[in-house]
């Protein structure tokens, strides 16, 4: 539901008119195009208020973690602002010195302008003064910047691209808030006619395939552009931030909301890019209650942005986000994106578990919502966040797919990602039913995650490398089934974000997860089904309890194809249960495109038909076992990441490569199994060696079966029925070894004595 109507009324715009133009009357100006306000003396009225700074002057004097975060970021502020303004020519790319001098000086502008507020020295406005009058000097002057990538994003001016310039706007803006009070007419004229009203119409009315964009560039810009419009007290600019240039709903700020995020809060590009997004969203979400309340924009769509806070949260294991599409995978829970949006919600909720989160993130921010996070925290009133095992539906109707989460603690937390997701958009990767495990802080079955030294110059201009195309993206570098060594969709994005996987289900029971999705649109003529469980047994010989993940993966058609499922794998290869031919004196590349041509051909087998077991040692001390059923066809291949590299761009990562050939249909049934311990420093192994003696897998009609058995006989039946649609109730039947097993609903785990 629209909680608000476009139409505006007085008393929604009221707030607007509190600023600096009088301090007793509320005065509203027109300008010829009626869209112009001017503003009382209540500065700061952004995001912060005043109310919340005279909360923060209080807090200064108290001991506790503001007063001690306010006295660490002071220093910081002096030390710079004892510096000369620097303003330089813009000249490098992402990472280069201009490049990084331009988003040091919007930070502390920002910085700087909160001193001010909360020590009322004037010294800290006048740094932020003279900063924004050279850059009003500057920014009529400038023309694209001579780092611009023509044809691939929209290029900035003090930035090689607009995105950037965005983002700048909004810590500005922000600054020139927290200052607004201390400046004269004049030097208001000039910061506003210089610098702001020229960026303004350069991201917006100069830049619209930009600005009316439902992807994070959008949000950033349409953010920036109308928390500018608040500031400046221009409605129509905050109209255009929120309803597109037109105004027609078409395109700004409501509309991301509505398409970007699904009802659950999962963001279309993954969590790497709704974690940058947060920011904007969160931001001018604040910047518009602080300014039209009436708007109650935090419950919009349901309340989708406290939505998207948690969601962002709950897409992280071990502080680090889930590394799938373009991710950088070194991101984590710590982000200043996500420290202020825990910040913000709780602020909001008062939800004792963000403050677990904020005390993981070990930043305290000097904000209203900040306060109120550290004095909680000084009270010791936090409690554990709850992470979930969920499926986040895909898309602005959650039925475009999912991103499935399954959880469980056995000895340390394990985590399976899988993704039968939407693309991504241009961020997407092709990798439709991959997964990922983690297990004890470590990832154990790996995502490879953007190509890119991120603001590394000397990389490529910080930008993607282009092996982000000829690999990250490809299918071959995900865990998931490669039909004819193409990728799927044929690399198109377009038809990628046409497309997108069913999911068929998600369920869960105390000791098992269990999710399957299909899709027949990723290769013409082929469908891909897949179930992953994750399982915790209790293994009474030992009296602890044991973790598995079973993996079903069925390609089927009518005409013969090569089918290649790769296992990306981190750690070192510690020994295969066949024998290796390998290469010993030098290395052929694996294929020629689509991929392939990265992959170094190490080693290949061809394991009898029967149980094939390949182990390797983490670096969190713990071996894994990947047992899988062979035919006696099926080969294997060992591959490592590296060939046609020229720059050393890519890392060097080992995977295997279970090879199906001139076959049309065939089913890859495989058991991961963490098991034992290896501690160099104390000299001990224990449990190198994986209990899994057989494993097979029998399916009638729609019930699949998957027996594992383990030392001492005892074997244990998955039973699932992947039909669409079924009841909870349902009645299910099978036969396995002579006897006859019924189970209710959609899944069940039998111990079965051998």
């Amino acid at each position: 539901m629209n909680f608000f109507n476009k139409t505006l009324c007085l008393s929604s715009v009221l707030p607007l008119s509190k600023r600096w133009l009088s301090t007793i009357a509320i005065v509203i100006l027109s300008s010829v195009g009626g869209n112009q306000i001017a503003m009382a003396s209540t500065s700061p009225n952004l995001v912060e208020t005043a109310a919340d700074v005279v909360s923060m002057r209080s807090a200064i004097k108290q001991e506790g973690q503001f007063k001690r975060t306010f006295i660490a970021n002071k220093a910081s502020v002096d030390k710079q602002i004892a510096q000369a303004i620097t303003v330089p020519m813009p000249k490098d790319g992402g990472g280069g010195y201009t490049h990084e001098r331009h988003k040091k000086n919007y930070k502390l502008m920002y910085d700087a302008g909160m001193m001010y507020q909360l020590t009322q020295d004037a010294n800290y406005a006048s740094y932020v003064r003279d900063m924004l009058l050279t850059y009003a000097d500057l920014y009529p002057t400038l023309p694209l910047h001579p780092k611009r990538k023509m044809g691939k994003q929209n290029p900035g001016k003090l930035f090689w691209q607009s995105l950037n310039e965005a983002m700048w706007l909004v810590y500005t803006s922000q600054a020139y808030d927290l200052i607004l009070s201390s400046l004269n007419a004049a030097e208001k004229e000039k910061i506003e006619n210089g610098l702001f009203r020229p960026i303004v119409k350069f991201l917006s009315v100069d830049s619209p395939e930009t600005f009316n964009k439902v992807h994070n560039h959008g949000t950033w810009t349409t953010a920036a552009v109308g928390m500018t419009g608040y500031v400046l007290g221009e409605l129509d600019w905050v109209e255009q931030a929120l309803y597109g240039l037109d105004k027609s709903g078409k395109g700004g700020f409501l509309i991301q909301l509505d398409e970007l995020f699904s009802p659950q809060g999962y963001y279309n590009e993954g969590p790497y890019y709704q974690r940058f997004a947060l920011l904007p969203f969160v931001t001018f979400a604040k910047a518009i209650q602080t300014n039209q309340p009436t708007r109650k924009i935090f419950e919009y769509r349901d309340g989708i942005v406290l939505k998207a806070i948690d969601a962002t949260i709950q897409l992280s294991y071990n502080k680090l986000f889930f590394p799938i599409n373009d991710a950088i995978k070194s991101k984590g829970i710590d982000t200043i994106e996500l420290v202020n949006g825990v910040a913000v919600a709780y602020g909001l909720t008062k939800h004792a578990g963000l403050l677990d989160i904020a005390k993981q993130q070990n930043q305290i921010l000097l904000t209203g919502d900040g306060l109120k996070v550290a004095q909680a925290l000084d009270k010791k009133l936090e409690q554990p966040y709850e992470f979930k095992s969920v499926a986040f539906g895909d898309g602005n109707d959650g039925k475009q797919g999912a991103l499935v989460i399954m959880r469980q603690n056995v000895g340390g937390e394990q985590a399976v990602l899988f993704k039968p997701a939407a693309q991504g958009l241009g961020h997407g990767h092709f990798d439709k039913l991959t997964w990922q495990f983690y297990d004890r802080g470590e990832e154990i079955v790996s995502d490879y995650g953007a190509a890119r030294f991120l603001n590394v110059e000397a990389k490529y201009g910080g930008r993607y490398l282009p092996e982000n195309s000829t690999w990250a993206k490809q299918t071959i570098a995900h865990n998931t089934v490669v039909v004819d060594e193409k990728t799927h969709f044929n690399a198109s994005v377009k038809k990628g974000n046409a497309n997108h996987p069913e999911l068929l289900f998600f369920e869960k029971d105390e000791n098992i997860t269990i999710s399957s999705a299909s899709i027949d649109s990723a290769y013409k003529g082929v469908s891909l089904k897949r179930t992953l469980a994750l399982i915790k047994l209790p293994m009474k010989k030992s009296g602890e309890e044991q973790s598995f993940v079973v993996d079903v993966f069925e390609a089927t058609s009518k005409d013969k194809h090569q089918y290649d499922l790769p296992v990306h794998y981190k750690g070192h290869l510690i020994s295969t249960s066949f024998e290796l031919d390998t290469q010993l004196t030098s290395l052929p590349v694996l294929g020629k495109e689509n991929g392939y041509q990265h992959l170094w051909l190490k080693a290949q087998a061809q394991p009898k038909a029967g149980l094939s077991q390949i182990t390797w040692l983490n670096d969190n001390g713990r071996f894994y076992t990947n047992s899988s059923i062979m035919d006696g066809e099926t080969s294997l291949i060992f591959t490592q990441i590296g060939a046609n590299d020229p720059l050393f761009n890519l890392r060097n990562e080992n995977a295997f490569i279970n090879r199906k050939t001139k076959s049309k249909n065939h089913t890859f049934v495989s058991v991961l199994e963490p098991h034992g311990e290896y501690n160099p420093s104390k000299e001990f192994t224990v449990s190198a060696v994986s209990k899994i003696q057989k494993l097979s897998h029998h399916k009638a009609e729609n019930i699949d079966v998957v027996e594992i058995r383990f030392e001492g006989n005892i074997s244990y039946l998955l039973a699932f029925n992947s039909a669409e649609n079924i009841k909870s109730n349902q009645s299910n039947s099978f036969i396995f070894n002579g006897s006859t097993y019924q189970f209710d609903g959609r899944f069940k785990l039998f111990k079965i004595k051998a």
